[in-house]
């Protein structure tokens, strides 16, 4: 894993039992899963919206911080983005086609 993925994770990890009060992935935390989600789909929109007007310095930027947010999301959920990671490293070398075509029916 990247090294600023891995270092990312672990202070995630570590904010799990700080204080609200003064750190703000703490107080994502307590809020619980739904206010992530609505931080996660703030940060999407803003990083279409980036994509789209075209600068790559306002896209990067966005995309730091879904990225960011999407590591708290996961962390929540007791994953981490290494699950990500080995999820897409199975899929490699797999068309698109074969892939969706490999996942369970509902």
């Amino acid at each position: 894993m990247n090294d600023i993925i891995q270092r990312l994770t672990e202070l995630l990890e570590s904010r799990k039992d700080a204080d609200p009060q003064t750190s703000y992935v703490a107080r994502l935390y307590s809020k619980g899963m739904n206010s992530i989600l609505k931080k996660v789909g703030e940060e999407a929109a803003e990083t279409i919206i980036a994509a789209k007007d075209g600068s790559k310095e306002d896209l990067i930027y966005e995309t730091a911080d879904l990225w960011f947010h999407t590591m708290v999301m996961l962390s929540q959920a007791g994953l981490s983005a290494q699950d990500v990671l080995d999820e897409l490293a199975r899929r490699e070398g797999l068309s698109g086609i074969a892939e969706k075509a490999s996942r369970p029916k509902d």
